[in-house]
């Protein structure tokens, strides 16, 4: 009898780990006073709704109406969170909605991966970033965590000089609120809900009369844009390139490519017009064709390298700081903090001193060869990496957790809440998570009872 009660508390404890909660009902005039994260201002209820399932630590909001009379706070959404995932209180006001994060809500969204040519999707943008095309735009947006769809202003669009933006939105409802006919406009939708929908073929396209200013960290003269581009791919830095043909103005920089790297891949950081540029990306998808041999760069254990900083970056492991350096063009070498989880990206010194320091590790980074990235497979106890949530799931142990994170396309790294948790609002917990820059949590401190690691995808 007592081995049936352990296993039927087993099982209910599992059975924690696929339960989910999905709550969109909002409940009107009813404030959830206190326990506030932050304060925005919303268009309505729906609206700030949808900045509370957008936002990594919200759970539930209020929002002030316009008919709110108290004082003159009409329009305030306060996104709210508590370590019992619930209000402390409900409390009757006119004027004020209240509601629950959509996160664990399942997508009503279905794979439309058809463009929709000169139709723009006016209002509801996240933010805008720079594309050369409208797939290049469509791919941008099914890789942010929280765009539903988007509108790109092509080449051909004449009412004002945005051409090549690539403007990322979204709505509560999940679909656009207006659909206007503008010619220049192209429009679709995230390809999230696709199958295999970031199984991206080799860009091999080249951008004709378009420009890629910008980014750029090394230049040179060649004969043509296939060689520009095969030069690129073999590059382990160069991520897009641009070259200057015959036809150019400027006589000193025709058949000259610049090579480019970004930590925003695949965006660029500017596209324009330029009658005579040629633009196109890397070949990355075939690096393997090239890096025939792995790398395991050497680290130098309790030294420290002072001075010549280009970057600081938190990271959870020597090995990781040593990837975010060879990632970055400029970095020439490292030195990592065991003790705060920081990493110094140092640039060319003029004289190389180093010191000893017990927590600190130094090293090169890796180039020309395919880096090892065994380091990726390392969970990291009692470390937590905070921030840049996608979303959280109730899980039995961290290795599922990390399945889950590997198997997610957006997912870059994870942390994992034990049983032992002190709060058990948090315990068996599985956030994952995604940066959309350099890929490295915003934040890694220590903390009992929790592990975290890495998507155990390929290095991006």
């Amino acid at each position: 009898m007592g081995t049936y009660l352990i296993l039927l508390g087993l099982l209910s404890i599992c059975s924690l780990c696929f339960s989910h909660e999905c709550a969109p009902e909002l409940i009107e005039n009813v404030d959830f006073p206190g326990s506030d994260i932050t304060v925005l201002h919303s268009l309505d209820a729906r609206h700030c709704q949808q900045l509370c399932t957008e936002h990594p630590s919200c759970l539930f909001f209020s929002f002030l109406r316009h008919d709110y009379t108290r004082d003159n706070r009409n329009f305030f959404c306060y996104l709210k969170s508590t370590p019992s995932r619930e209000p402390n209180v409900r409390t009757p006001v006119q004027g004020i909605t209240s509601g629950f994060s959509l996160k664990n809500c399942p997508s009503k969204l279905e794979c439309a991966q058809e463009l929709i040519e000169n139709v723009d999707f006016p209002g509801t943008d996240i933010k805008f970033l720079y594309s050369p095309d409208a797939r290049h735009c469509q791919q941008l947006c099914t890789e942010h965590p929280s765009c539903l769809f988007f509108s790109f202003l092509r080449h051909d669009y004449t009412r004002d000089n945005r051409n090549f933006y690539c403007y990322l939105k979204s709505t509560p409802s999940l679909k656009p609120k207006v659909r206007t006919p503008v010619r220049g406009i192209t429009s679709g939708f995230s390809l999230k809900n696709c199958p295999s929908k970031l199984e991206q073929p080799c860009q091999s396209q080249l951008y004709q009369n378009v420009d890629f200013p910008g980014a750029d960290y090394k230049s040179f003269f060649t004969s043509s844009v296939e060689e520009c581009q095969r030069v690129c791919t073999q590059d382990p830095h160069c991520r897009f390139f641009a070259f200057i043909n015959g036809v150019f103005t400027a006589e000193n920089t025709r058949y000259r490519c610049f090579l480019k790297h970004s930590w925003s891949v695949p965006r660029t950081p500017v596209i324009k017009k330029e009658i005579g540029a040629v633009s196109g990306f890397s070949h990355k998808l075939q690096m393997t064709q090239y890096f025939g041999t792995v790398c395991q760069g050497k680290l130098f254990l309790n030294t420290d390298i002072p001075g010549h900083d280009i970057d600081k970056l938190p990271a959870a492991s020597a090995e990781h700081c040593q990837a975010l350096c060879t990632d970055k063009p400029s970095c020439t070498y490292f030195s990592y903090n065991r003790g705060d989880f920081q990493c110094y990206l140092k640039g060319n010194p003029s004289v190389m001193v180093t010191s000893t320091n017990v927590v600190a590790t130094s090293g090169i980074p890796v180039h020309f060869c395919q880096m090892d990235n065994s380091w990726l497979q390392v969970s990291h106890e009692g470390v937590s990496f905070q921030g840049s949530d996608l979303r959280s799931e109730l899980m039995c142990d961290p290795d599922k957790c990390q399945r889950t994170c590997t198997t997610d396309p957006l997912c870059q790294f994870y942390t994992y809440f034990h049983e032992s948790y002190p709060n058990p609002d948090f315990r068996r917990r599985c956030y994952l998570k995604r940066v959309i820059t350099a890929p490295a949590p915003p934040k890694v401190i220590k903390l009992n009872n929790i592990v975290s690691g890495f998507s155990l995808k390929n290095w991006v």
